[in-house]
């Protein structure tokens, strides 16, 4: 199953309840492993982190690769991860990609971590 196939996070709290109040179905597992594991990238994590601290939360692609070390192709690859998974969005504008945190996407993944 590809990435693309991916429940985006914003909807996973809807389809799945927290893993401590009931049993996971499969299906659900497999859903939220694939998004878990859209963040267990070192990179990833920085770049999640590098787009919400950025002025007005908001970081176009060039400014991300020299603070990262990764060529541009490598980290418009895992943007692209993280966008499909639903942590991210994209915006273009000319020959430039703009990538914004999805409200809540974080917490929502936490939340089904979580016995809240």
């Amino acid at each position: 199953m590809s990435v693309a196939q991916l429940i985006p996070v914003r909807d996973l709290q809807s389809c799945c309840a927290p893993l401590t109040r009931e049993a996971i179905s499969q299906q659900n597992a497999e859903s939220l492993a694939r998004s878990l594991k859209a963040l267990a990238d070192p990179a990833r994590l920085r770049l999640l982190s590098m787009v919400a601290a950025h002025e007005d939360g908001e970081a176009c692609v060039c400014d991300l690769t020299d603070p990262l070390g990764l060529s541009q192709p490598t980290v418009s690859h895992h943007l692209k991860v993280l966008v499909d998974a639903g942590y991210l969005t994209v915006s273009k504008r000319g020959t430039w990609h703009y990538y914004r945190l999805v409200s809540g996407a974080l917490d929502s993944a936490a939340t089904l971590l979580t016995t809240v």
